[in-house]
């Protein structure tokens, strides 16, 4: 991935958003071509892993793997309109650009299909994603019988992490006053999120 020096994510920022991301996309070359599927993943920071699960009738975790697996992570991404830069009015020399977050992971696939190592992310997944919530769900929520089906109908992948490639991308090569620019219009256009980002990683 090209990543300006501008735009390189800190070691603090690359860790946050591998444990606050959305679904993520797996892929991976396989003797047919590239395969995708979109999971969400838990990072595990003491064994540098992710891990997930996909549908036991999803032939991705069926197919040979060749080298290594990359799994796509997003943050907040939001167009940014020209008309929101200061220094349109000034010279005029501006231009459309697309502001975001990602990572690109890089690392070994193993497949378990094994329901209780499936079990355990299952809950990991579920416990990281109700937290904060009035009432969290939880696995014991369900009927025993009944996780236990859902268990077999999917398999577990671990993701063992060997690179990272991350962008930041947040108008931090824009002077301060096309920052403010940016950090209203987003604001003035709902994306909340990333007009937060932005105002994080300014200048």
């Amino acid at each position: 991935m090209y990543v300006p020096a501008h735009f390189a994510g800190d070691d603090e920022a690359v860790q946050e958003l591998l444990s606050n991301h959305g679904a993520a996309d797996l892929v991976t070359m396989t003797p047919d071509g590239l395969t995708a599927t979109m999971l969400p993943f838990i990072h595990d920071p003491e064994r540098n892993v992710l891990l997930g699960h996909l549908a036991r009738n999803n032939e991705h975790w069926r197919r040979t793997v060749i080298g290594d697996a990359l799994v796509i992570m997003r943050g907040p991404d939001a167009y940014v309109s020209p008309t929101w830069y200061a220094s349109k009015r000034d010279h005029g020399r501006v231009v459309p650009t697309w502001n975001y977050i990602t990572a690109h992971v890089h690392g070994t696939m193993t497949v378990y299909d094994d329901p209780a190592w499936v079990e355990d992310v299952v809950r990991r997944l579920s416990d990281q994603h109700e937290a904060g919530r009035a009432e969290p769900w939880s696995v014991d929520d369900a009927p025993a019988k009944y996780v236990s089906g859902q268990l077999r109908a999917i398999v577990g992948v671990e993701i063992a992490i060997k690179r990272i490639e991350a962008k930041f991308k947040l108008s931090q090569n824009r002077s301060p006053a096309d920052v403010d620019g940016v950090i209203d219009g987003l604001r003035a256009d709902g994306e909340n999120r990333s007009a937060a980002a932005v105002e994080e990683h300014r200048k």
